[in-house]
């Protein structure tokens, strides 16, 4: 029968350095591709039978025949999703689960295409909930027709008019539902969104935001000037743009201080050259004109390995570029078209303190022959003081300061590389007031090259190997109907300002909701009666329960002995929060309210030994020089058999097997 093995498995392959980061050969990355689709369509089996047999409300014994079939919306990105666009007005009703997978209950707004124009939304009590339609772009349903022939191999059959979003409230480990059906004249509780373009031109400011947040526009320039939060007092000057790095395509080559060496000397002895001279990740290169002897260094160039920019350049829009808003009562949009190639949403939510920015980059052209690294910055007045974070794998965050390194005498020749660093969660920056906090929603390279500014790296397609193994140049093109085009990317960051200190809470928490985004499953019914479900919402928690708020459930497997494998983890810092960077407490009973814990054995972090086994092989190391002691980090203590509550200290991870 399906499993989830598969995507297991591929996901595994998919840790790879190479898939990760792109450092790989194009049909390498098209083979992880391939893996990671087929492991996603058996797993969607898998979830589908399941939340069928939890809305069916069956017996202990099994689930029987069911007859509700859900389907998932993988596309649903690029405005893509059969199961919601489908006429409405025959008759048909469309049933939404939406499962949320983290430990505690969650609200979001919900977002589909659709094709009708009068609809109402119940949530899982029958009761009508505010909903609200905005049309769908020229540039969405140009991406969409594109893409979707290259991805699924048809032409979409409709073409939906309108995204409909309503607010979702899901509790934790668990469902809710939700049923949109037609109306004959327009629902009262929902509200078609109005639409505003600016004329660029006046002396004109554009407020945007249905809630305590506002983003301030410039109705001349069409740029934003201002982020405002009521709630939280913070008034900042706040600038955003693109600008690109042109890549160095290795054509160049420079001679060394010009050093010229004596004929005298033996290139090759330990002698031959002064310490002084480095070329760092470039070639060096030795070469004898007329007896005499001189060092080069070869610019190796930028590719998927290197980044080696050639200077950078801003993204102009041609030409006066008006905004389009788009306004509603749960959240607000902002549409710029920056130039012909990239196209940016802003969107600020009524119930949330953040702007959430979507970006459409690509083809990036090359028709100059000069490959190009696009980025985005944002700008502020902040004082930074040349200090930014980034986090390490999603966990901690780590202090940057721009060309320096605590542990050596760093010597700048790459400037802007040189301070680039990985992204996978998200970064920020601080003075004495605020701080800036930016979340990503896929690995991308940051930095802080500016004082009060930071940037992302969203896309990038370069002309030239980098001679570091790939062979290829980073050059990828998506063909359809044989007509092949360089790769266009879709993606989301998101951006806070806060009083200092108070932004770890928003990093840790929506960082879980980018993380873990709300699983949608569609379903058509027909007929008088609100649902066929006998159980619209579901909780595998406690019902007066949900984890604390610093901690998360990061495994939750059943394993073939019919035990579990149990994972929590901390996810704050020492010194982080000064509320949650607390010791947490989780308590088991309420984690598996309905069955009985037998046994409990806590285990290595991979779960392939018992914790006890594994502390007694750990090699202690005397460190030569230390004066003193190093301090113990904080763990949480052993489970209680009987309580059976886990204690988690800042930043720990614990594992258990747990017999049920």
């Amino acid at each position: 029968r399906p499993t989830t093995d598969t995507l297991a498995d591929s996901l595994a392959i998919a840790q790879h350095h190479d898939a990760v980061s792109g450092t790989s050969q194009q049909h390498v990355a098209f083979d992880y591709a391939k893996r990671l689709s087929i492991g996603y369509k058996e797993a969607e089996e898998v979830v589908a039978a399941s939340l069928a047999c939890l809305v069916e409300s069956v017996s202990k014994s099994g689930c029987g025949s069911m007859g509700i079939k859900f389907q998932q919306c993988p596309l649903l990105n690029i405005t893509y999703c059969p199961p919601t666009e489908v006429d409405l007005s025959l008759g048909k009703k469309l049933a939404i689960l939406v499962y949320n997978s983290l430990g505690w209950k969650r609200d979001d707004v919900i977002r589909i295409p659709v094709i009708n124009e009068n609809v109402t939304v119940q949530d899982s009590g029958g009761k009508e909930i505010v909903s609200q339609l905005l049309p769908i772009t020229d540039a969405s349903i140009a991406i969409r027709s594109s893409h979707v022939t290259a991805y699924v191999g048809e032409s979409p059959n409709a073409t939906p008019k309108y995204w409909l979003a309503f607010a979702a409230s899901v509790p934790p480990l668990g469902f809710s539902t939700y049923i949109i059906s037609s109306t004959k004249q327009k629902a009262a509780n929902s509200v078609k969104g109005t639409l505003y373009t600016s004329k660029g031109s006046g002396n004109d400011t554009i407020e945007v935001g249905p809630g305590n947040l506002k983003l301030i526009y410039s109705g001349i320039e069409g740029k934003l000037t201002q982020y405002v939060n009521s709630r939280s007092m913070i008034r900042a000057s706040v600038n955003q743009s693109y600008s690109y790095y042109s890549g160095n395509d290795g054509s160049v080559d420079f001679q060394l201080n010009p050093f010229v060496y004596s004929p005298l000397w033996n290139i090759g002895s330990s002698h031959s050259m002064p310490s002084t001279i480095s070329c760092g990740l470039l070639g060096l290169i030795h070469e004898t004109i007329e007896g005499e002897h001189s060092l080069f260094c070869l610019l190796k160039a930028s590719g998927a390995y290197i980044f080696r920019p050639n200077g950078t350049f801003p993204i102009q829009s041609g030409g006066q570029k008006p905004l389009t808003i788009l306004r509603g009562p749960l959240y607000d949009e902002v549409h710029q078209k920056i130039n012909s190639w990239i196209y940016q949403i802003t969107r600020v939510y009524k119930e949330k303190d953040h702007a959430e920015v979507e970006f459409t980059v690509g083809p990036i052209p090359i028709d100059d022959g000069i490959g190009k690294e696009i980025v985005t910055k944002i700008s502020t007045t902040m004082k930074s003081n040349k200090t930014f974070y980034t986090d390490s794998n999603g966990r901690d965050f780590l202090e940057r300061i721009r060309d320096y390194r605590a542990d050596w005498d760093l010597e700048v020749n790459q400037p802007v590389a040189g301070n680039y660093y990985p992204i996978n969660l998200g970064m920020y920056m601080k003075d004495d007031i605020s701080e800036l906090s930016i979340l990503v929603d896929r690995s991308v390279g940051g930095s802080s090259i500016v004082d009060g500014q930071l940037e992302l790296m969203l896309h990038r397609r370069l002309l030239q190997d980098d001679g570091r193994g790939v062979a290829e140049a980073l050059n990828e093109t998506v063909c359809v109907l044989d007509k092949c085009t360089g790769l266009s990317i879709q993606g989301k960051y998101y951006l806070r300002i806060d009083t200092l200190g108070e932004g770890a809470k928003w990093r840790r928490s929506l960082g879980q909701e980018i993380y873990s985004p709300l699983l949608l499953a569609f379903t058509e019914q027909d007929g008088d009666s609100w649902t066929k479900f006998q159980a619209p919402t579901f909780s595998g928690l406690d019902a007066s329960y949900s984890l604390p708020n610093n901690v998360a459930l990061l495994t939750l497997q059943e394993l073939e002995d019919g035990k579990v494998l149990l994972r929590l983890a901390h996810l704050y810092e020492i010194g982080e929060d000064k509320e949650l960077s607390t010791m947490a407490s989780v308590e088991l009973i309420k984690l598996f309210p309905k069955r009985k814990i037998t046994t409990i054995a806590e285990m290595s972090l991979s779960a392939n030994q018992e914790r006890g086994e594994m502390e007694k092989k750990r090699l202690v190391w005397k460190v030569e020089g230390s004066s003193h002691e190093e301090p113990n980090a904080s763990r949480g203590g052993p489970v209680d058999p009987v309580k059976l509550v886990v204690e988690l200290a800042p930043m720990e991870i614990r594992t258990f097997i747990v017999e049920l």
